[in-house]
């Protein structure tokens, strides 16, 4: 069966910050919580690299409209 993915987007209604785990979690289709503690884990863990991706995700990404 082939299933269609919509385009990522930033999900800002639901986002604490920018949208960034909020869109990523409805791209991926899991809790936006799973998203959240990753990328508290691996901001610890890879000492601040991961902020950084996910400023860049957080300017370039396209918002999602309401």
């Amino acid at each position: 069966m082939l299933t269609v993915r919509r385009p990522f987007r930033l999900d800002k209604t639901h986002g604490k910050i920018m949208g960034v785990c909020a869109g990523l979690a409805n791209y991926f289709g899991i809790d936006t919580v799973w998203f959240r503690a990753g990328f508290l884990t691996a901001a610890v863990i890879g000492f601040g690299s991961p902020v950084i991706i996910y400023l860049v995700i957080g300017l370039v990404a396209d918002s999602q409209s309401a």
